[in-house]
């Protein structure tokens, strides 16, 4: 790794490396991006691939939650459980509060 490299990133551990060809164009886009944010090159690149990562990895969790969250009210409708005490004790402290 280059020392002005390691310079503009302080606090990183060097680990693995990451490597993919780009374009003449893409190359000049990513460096005058860097630049404006007062960054450097790596640090830009790393920067907005993690951030990328994490959103699909977001995007993916509540899409999960979503489809089993949608089985479960199913499941819910299909086959209700007995209302026990719990459930009756919640609902009249909500109308004692509400007044409904």
């Amino acid at each position: 790794m280059a020392d002005s490299a390691k310079r503009s990133m302080p606090g990183r551990v060097r680990g693995e490396r990451l490597e993919t060809p780009v374009s003449v164009d893409q190359k000049r886009l990513i460096e005058h991006a860097a630049a404006l944010q007062g960054r450097t090159v790596p640090d830009f690149v790393l920067t907005s691939v993690q951030d990328a990562a994490r959103r699909v990895v977001e995007e993916h969790q509540s899409l999960d939650l979503s489809v089993r969250d949608g089985q479960a009210f199913v499941q819910a409708l299909v086959e209700p459980r007995p209302v026990n005490e719990r459930l009756r004790d919640t609902v009249r402290r909500y109308r004692e509060k509400t007044g409904v």
